[in-house]
């Protein structure tokens, strides 16, 4: 570690001591209102004080055109093109804090069209902009996005699905790594879920969904999903509020408030945010059980619910400071307090084989849990020349704190109503979790359009998780080491990458190559009653990626892009834990600490047609695949995570984007794919294959200057999770937003769920003697109400006609 922080100095002092002038430049690229590119369109750039002129340029063959060596000052960008309208853009501030701004796509109007009061045009951004490697979703453009939360907004996402275990998927592919401002929140399962949850829709600028991830990132999770909370960079003080109210069974809350001041060399931002949210689960099971001959003998009418609130704030807070021209230095704050009571109900009714009543049961959980989650960053980025070689370091600290507790209740009765037995006790389960990270990232462009990428990772994790079962007798607590559980995990995960990057006038490739090794210590500490155990694992992973990509035409319209990636998924720490948990008298769950890591090759072949058409094919083979097993001992399923053979996915992924009218533009998408599983699951054998589709149907409507509306649906066919097949199933949604104060403010109403008719249905698969039918139903169907204003200076942008759009290049370090 010393070695590790003494690198560190050397690196920002070294960058400190060689500071040179770094290149200023204004880029961006021009279009049409069919998207297509504009050549030769001239571009001039005036003195924002005087309108001289200081440089002309003319847009080459992709519309595109850049700046270079500019000074300090405040620039206009005045636009010609042949049968188009005159563009005269908002003041641009080059300076030592912004000395490079790539702007959005330059939407030129028909020369035909009413001419316009005032030279200076908003525009709102496009909700979906497609790159051959990632699609951007801009949320703000996300008219519902500012009465939810962030888990709302994911599942809202084109592409992106969540299970109702709060799992993620995109684009069909399970076991997403999610980062926040790039960086890794080292969550999973429910404690991801229960963060992202807590986190208000109005503090998300953009979502970059990756479905291929390059050697640069972790090589942890089939895909990435990388969360960019709001930062602005316009001079002075600039910033927006939100506040939304949803309404289905109980009501929600959803506040935020972005501050951003630039000021010459220094830029502070602050992202604050306030969650309330209350919600149900609603369980409904029928088990069945039956003898070596397939014959039934007995079942479990079981009913499950479960009402709970959550009350969360947010603070994000950083700085960035340009010590010199070529280096700046940033730090930012992060604190997530989280606050969740709960209470979960059951009733059960035991049948034998005749269908007579035998038995009844009830129980109570009431709970609740504090988290406080706290994160410091520290980062550096310093140009080593004007040509975009640079260096930049990343180091962090993340703090999870968690105190909960549960008082169980349980009640066993005769048919007749005769009380049994009754069982109280209670769960203390604190959890203090520590996280450090140190990176650092070198990149070397060449002539001739190469770059090479290198870089470091570390990584140390210590987990300090404790479950204390309390028996209650005669109202007093008595501990039960029998019962209980100290768990330490700690995990270190070092890697190195090297990436490759070359592009001809048709042609270009990229090639990777990440080196991780994992050392993994778990330790289950015993006590009197209670043998103590211990696992090591130690394994290094080799990660290559290679991408190869062909222009069928000199504008680029038409791309083949061919990609094969290797991937791996950990167990967390919640896997590993052998400790047994009970959530009822018929459901207990626990880890285990011999799986092993899950890993995925993927061969992908990808079509897009400029922003119109994106296709991808893809096969992906999985072994050594994590799966959520479930035996049966008796009446009571235990759930528990195994190891099986692996598995496989063939997977067409088709997504259109295009204007009907208008004032009327749509984004399609729909994958077909084909699933298989195999393994020995407990003795049984498991070989599964089906077929799946999932069609997602958006569509985007601007009714007048300042009403717009958005109408959607998603549909899923059959699904599997564990031993589980889920039915088919459908959502619609709907929203509408009305602008006021020349924009800056906005009315928005949304309704989610319109039937209520997103509701699993799943029947179980290869259970050994039992099998069961379940229903689950959350507080899905809402209606909402909200209100955003921005203010300070406006950003860059144009009014268009639809949300078609190319890619922000995002050249400075967020």
């Amino acid at each position: 570690m010393k070695k590790l922080i003494n690198v560190l100095i050397f690196a920002f002092l070294t960058n400190m001591i060689y500071a040179q002038t770094v290149n200023k430049t204004i880029s961006g690229v021009v279009k049409d209102t069919g998207n297509e590119v504009l050549p030769g369109s001239t571009i001039r750039l005036l003195k924002a004080s005087d309108s001289t002129m200081v440089k002309g340029e003319i847009t080459d063959g992709n519309g595109k055109f850049q700046f270079s060596n500019l000074e300090n000052s405040t620039y206009l960008l005045d636009i010609t093109s042949m049968g188009q309208k005159r563009f005269v853009s908002v003041p641009l501030t080059i300076s030592d804090v912004q000395s490079t701004i790539s702007l959005p796509v330059i939407i030129l109007l028909p020369a035909k069209t009413v001419e316009l009061k005032e030279l200076t045009v908003k525009a709102k951004k496009p909700l979906i902009e497609q790159e051959i490697d990632k699609t951007i979703v801009n949320v703000e453009s996300m008219i519902s996005s500012a009465t939810s939360n962030t888990m709302e907004v994911l599942e809202k996402t084109p592409g992106i699905s969540v299970n109702n275990n709060g799992e993620i998927s995109l684009n069909g592919k399970s076991g997403v790594m999610v980062l926040i401002d790039g960086r890794s929140t080292y969550m999973s399962g429910q404690d991801l879920a229960a963060y992202l949850k807590s986190l208000p829709g109005g503090l998300l600028d953009k979502i970059e969904l990756i479905d291929n991830p390059s050697a640069r990132y972790d090589a942890a999770g089939n895909a990435v999903i990388n969360i960019r909370l709001k930062k602005n960079k316009i001079g002075g003080l600039t910033g927006s509020v939100s506040t939304g109210i949803t309404q289905g069974k109980y009501a929600r809350n959803n506040d935020a408030l972005n501050l951003n001041y630039n000021r010459k060399k220094v830029n502070v931002f602050a992202n604050l945010g306030y969650n309330y949210e209350k919600n149900y689960a609603l369980d409904i099971y029928n088990r069945r059980f039956y003898n070596a001959s397939s014959e039934l003998v007995s079942r479990v009418d079981l009913v499950n619910d479960q009402v709970y609130k959550n009350k969360s704030i947010n603070v994000n807070f950083g700085l960035d400071f340009a010590a010199t021209p070529k280096t700046t230095y940033g730090v930012i704050f992060n604190l997530n307090k989280t606050n969740r009571n709960g209470v979960f109900e059951y009733d059960s009714k035991n049948y034998d084989s005749s269908n007579s009543l035998e038995l009844i049961g009830s129980g109570s959980t009431i709970g609740g849990d504090k988290r406080t989650n706290t994160g410091i960053n520290l980062n550096m980025l310093h140009k080593l020349n004007n040509y975009g070689r640079e260096l930049s370091v990343d180091v962090n600290y993340l703090h999870y704190l968690s105190k909960g507790h549960q008082t169980l209740r349980n009640l066993s009765f005769e048919p007749n109503g005769a009380l049994i037995s009754r069982s109280d006790f209670i769960y203390l389960i604190p959890s203090d979790i520590n996280i450090y990270t140190a990176k650092a990232d070198y990149v070397h462009p060449f002539k001739n359009k190469g770059k090479l990428e290198t870089g470091f990772k570390s990584s140390v994790i210590n987990n300090d998780n404790v479950f204390d079962y309390y028996k209650i007798t005669d109202g007093f607590q008595v501990i039960d080491n029998a019962n209980s559980n100290h768990f330490k995990y700690k995990e270190n995960i070092n890697a190195v990458y090297i990436n490759g990057q070359k592009s001809w006038r048709r042609f270009g490739a990229q090639l990777g190559l990440r080196v991780e090794n994992t050392h993994i210590n778990g330790n289950q500490l015993g006590n009197e009653e209670v043998e103590g155990s211990e696992f090591t694992k130690n394994y290094t992973g080799l990660f290559p990626s290679a991408f190869v990509s062909y222009k069928l035409d000199d504008k680029g319209k038409n791309t083949f892009v061919l990609m094969a990636v290797r991937r791996i998924s950990r167990p967390n720490y919640q896997l590993l834990n052998p400790f047994l948990f009970q959530r009822d008298q018929y459901t207990y769950s626990s880890g285990n600490p011999d799986i092993n890591p899950q890993y995925q090759n993927r061969l992908e072949l990808k079509y897009q047609h400029k922003q119109v058409l994106n296709m991808g094919l893809s096969y992906n083979k999985f072994t050594n695949s994590i799966f959520p097993t479930t035996k049966t001992i008796d009446s009571i399923f235990i759930n528990r995570p195994d190891n099986i053979k692996g598995g496989y996915m063939v997977l067409l992924n088709t997504t259109v984007n295009t204007s009907v009218t208008k004032w009327w533009y749509t984004n399609t998408t729909l994958r077909l794919s084909r699933i298989g599983l195999r393994g020995i699951v407990y003795g049984e054998q498991l070989r599964f294959d089906t077929n799946m589709a999932r069609l997602e149907l958006n569509n985007y409507f601007t009714l007048s200057k300042t009403v717009s509306a958005e109408f959607g649906g998603y549909y899923a066919s059959r699904d599997f999770s564990g031993q589980a097949v889920t039915s088919g199933m459908y959502i619609l949604n709907a929203s509408i937003q009305k602008k006021i104060w020349d924009g800056k403010g906005s009315i928005r109403l949304s309704a989610n769920d319109l039937f209520h008719s997103w509701v699993y249905h799943n029947k179980s698969i290869s259970l050994i003697q039992s099998d069961y039918l379940q229903t689950n139903k959350t507080d899905t169907q809402r209606i909402g109400v909200a209100f955003t204003y921005r203010f300070g200076k406006d950003t860059f942008a144009r009014k268009r006609k639809h949300n078609d759009n190319a890619s922000d290049d995002e050249k400075g370090r967020l």
